[in-house]
């Protein structure tokens, strides 16, 4: 589709700086966009694995705790698990990754984990414990990559949206702008050549 403007020469040139802008800042989406489609993948792939070891600890726990506490009743169970002497808190710090945000959780476990008193339980129960409290950096970093392959999906497809921008309507559009700016320059051109022609003929005829 042809822009509407003046089929001029500063008009061509100022069309010509701005397709040359537009290649260039083509090229550098394009180049964008493909690397964060590696990041992306990469970033997936590695959120698959984090989950495959989550779900296979979680099974594992789930059944060490069930064995642990066959003994007990749910009386006992509450009593012991009433009053939580642990302290967990998650600080957010956010990573650049192909200019996205992407947050990073850092953990910082204090207190007891273990609210009861080690005579009354079972030494099951202790390693279930603690293997729980071993999941918790896996969740945080289960977080972590689903926000960040959230925001690079976001990011993906507003950089596919502006490549394609660039390669289907503004760069053709200069294209077809600046090919039919000149050939209106070259029929001037010629035009004005066969009026002085003509002009010479006929000052030559008189």
């Amino acid at each position: 589709m042809l822009l509407a403007v003046n089929p001029n020469r500063m008009e061509l040139l100022r069309l010509k700086r701005r397709l040359a802008l537009a290649k260039r800042g083509y090229k550098l989406l394009k180049d964008k966009r493909d690397a964060l489609i590696q990041k992306f993948i990469k970033i997936v792939q590695e959120n698959l694995k984090t989950r495959e070891e989550f779900d296979k600890k979680m099974r594992e726990n789930i059944n060490l705790f069930l064995v642990s506490t066959l003994a007990m009743t749910n009386n006992e169970q509450n009593a012991i698990f009433q009053f939580p002497q642990r302290d967990i808190k998650v600080k957010v710090i956010h990573q650049n990754i192909m200019s996205v945000n992407v947050p990073h959780y850092e953990m910082t476990d204090e207190g007891n984990p273990y609210p009861y008193g080690f005579i009354q339980t079972s030494p099951e129960l202790d390693i279930a414990i603690k293997k729980y409290k071993d999941l918790i950096p896996l969740m945080l970093k289960m977080a972590e990559l689903d926000k960040a392959v959230l925001l690079l999906t976001e990011e993906i497809e507003k950089t596919r949206r502006r490549v394609n921008a660039l390669e289907y309507v503004m760069i053709p559009n200069l294209e077809d702008t600046i090919k039919f700016i000149t050939m209106k320059l070259d029929e001037m051109a010629r035009s004005s050549s066969s009026a002085l022609m003509r002009i010479k003929e006929i000052i030559r005829g008189e």
